[in-house]
């Protein structure tokens, strides 16, 4: 009877600790602690902007292009985040579409009006475009937001600064 009791409570014990430890595992599922698509993109855009810092544009841009990928899934699976369109905008832009960068730029600002990272890149891009009306009324949007987007607008349509981006 006591066999039979120890090989029961060493079989409960093993049952006991395999349960607990099968959501904690960080390499899938939802343990929490792995990264989503959005964190994964925004990682790769940290990325790209320190290759574009050293003139070293096709690495940039070949972590542009996985950030792309990332957040379009991210936005089939979340949709509408302002965050998510202003960096899908971003990195399209980033990439030369800027006819996709300004769609995703202007979804976000109809969630979104007065997101000050989307009306600074969008600012931003129509000073790429040649559409200087339309980046002072991106301009005219951050005026009140006391936020360094504001600032670096107005430089980069007086023209005394080059985009960082």
């Amino acid at each position: 009877m006591i066999k039979i009791f120890f090989i029961t409570s060493i079989f409960y014990m093993f049952l006991v600790a395999n349960s607990f430890s099968a959501g904690s595992s960080s390499s899938g599922g939802d343990g929490g602690s792995t990264k989503s698509n959005y964190e994964k993109a925004v990682s790769y855009i940290k990325s790209a902007k320190k290759y574009e810092k050293k003139d070293k544009i096709e690495k940039a841009n070949k972590k542009y292009e996985k950030a792309l990928k990332l957040l379009k899934k991210s936005n089939m699976k979340k949709p509408n985040q302002a965050d998510t369109l202003n960096y899908l905008g971003f990195t399209t832009r980033k990439l030369g579409d800027y006819v996709g960068g300004e769609k995703y730029y202007l979804q976000g600002l109809a969630i979104e009006p007065k997101h000050n990272g989307i009306n600074e890149y969008l600012g931003e891009l129509y000073v790429v475009t040649n559409r200087i009306n339309l980046a002072k009324e991106r301009l005219k949007v951050l005026e009140n937001c006391n936020c360094e987007e504001y600032g670096e607008l107005k430089e980069i349509i007086a023209g005394t600064k080059k985009s960082k981006y």
